[in-house]
């Protein structure tokens, strides 16, 4: 297989011939699990690890390769050496659950996201808007799945369409169903060769039976809901990188309860447009829409010329996006603290010694 079977393409070998990287023979990481790698290149696929060098000289998790990276690579024994990491085009992530203020990188180099969500159980607007903001965010296309159709009928569809198109405009939503097989065409005929695609959404919405059925192949374990909570099952605990057979790919993902908005301005400004627009007529310039006079947002809402639900989503989302950036500011005042203290004890113990 080609590099340019899993996405190589010009630009891609621009960069590394800008980066002096000619010397070394290329792979894209297809798979990442607790810092363990797995490389595909011409020659198939192999276990790789990073050098010492890019370890030591990591200071965030940004600097350690992800699922989508194009790395520079050498041979050792049976297995790959990663010497670099080639610059990112995109990256989707989000916040890092349980630690505050850092961010966890989901895939990088994707061209378009398969938002995957069920129908039948925890179905929620607000959770595909967070989503769509990552995407936006991380200038990656969008793409709504709704899954499942054939637990529900006609009418309830249908009314579940156009509550999301409402809220999502120019965003495509397509309606499927895994175990039918209706509307796989559909997604089908979105997915383009040599783009990468990623699949987002919560555990049990049906991701890796989509890719199981994009593939025609049993690619990806599925599992059942859980009865006793009506949760999906924990299935895929790793990111993994697939090539199809019209030379798509894509990256099935371990699925998401949580999707904490990180520093996303501009995902926040694309996912609510409409109220970026109204905010311009807003009597001050830095409305908070939600307690001022004059506010044009919260009189469109009181209109309901724009969705309570919506406008709700998009104030917890702000606020959200607010504290991040907070905790992080927070968090570099303690280092840059913590620099100064180290500095001064070093330059105390000089003095000592004289």
């Amino acid at each position: 297989m080609k590099l340019e079977h899993f996405g190589y393409n010009d630009k891609i070998e621009k960069l590394r011939i800008q980066h002096n990287l000619v010397d070394f023979k290329i792979g894209r990481i297809i798979s990442e699990h607790k810092e363990r790698y797995i490389v595909k290149t011409e020659k198939g696929e192999f276990d790789a690890e990073i050098i010492g060098n890019l370890r030591y000289t990591a200071n965030t998790r940004k600097d350690f390769p992800a699922v989508g990276d194009w790395v520079a690579i050498s041979e050792y024994d049976d297995k790959v050496l990663i010497h670099s990491i080639f610059p990112r085009r995109t990256i989707i992530e989000r916040q890092t659950v349980g630690k505050q203020g850092e961010k966890q990188i989901i895939a990088t180099n994707i061209d378009f996201a398969f938002i995957v969500q069920a129908v039948d159980r925890d179905f929620n607007i607000n959770r595909i808007e967070r989503y769509l903001t990552i995407c936006n965010t991380s200038n990656v296309k969008p793409i709504i799945i709704l899954n499942k159709i054939d637990l529900i009928n006609d009418n309830v569809l249908n009314d579940l369409m156009s509550k999301v198109q409402e809220r999502m405009k120019q965003v495509p939503v397509i309606a499927i169903s895994n175990e039918s097989q209706k509307g796989i065409e559909k997604v089908k005929e979105y997915i383009l060769k040599g783009k990468t695609y990623c699949l987002l959404g919560s555990s049990g919405v049906g991701k890796s039976s989509l890719l199981n059925n994009l593939s025609g192949k049993q690619l990806m374990k599925t599992n059942t809901i859980s009865i006793s909570t009506n949760k999906g099952r924990h299935v895929t605990s790793h990111r993994e990188l697939i090539v199809l057979e019209n030379r798509g790919i894509i990256i099935d993902n371990p699925g998401m309860r949580e999707v904490g908005i990180a520093d996303s301005d501009e995902g926040l400004e694309k996912t609510f447009e409409k109220i970026v627009e109204l905010s311009k007529n807003c009597k001050f310039k830095d409305c908070s829409h939600t307690i001022e006079i004059d506010c044009a947002v919260i009189t469109a809402v009181e209109s309901e010329k724009v969705d309570k639900l919506f406008y709700e989503n998009y104030l917890k989302m702000k606020r959200e996006k607010e504290h991040f950036e907070l905790t992080i500011a927070e968090k570099r005042k303690k280092d840059k603290d913590f620099g100064k203290m180290v500095k001064q004890f070093k330059n105390l113990k000089k003095s000592n010694k004289h």
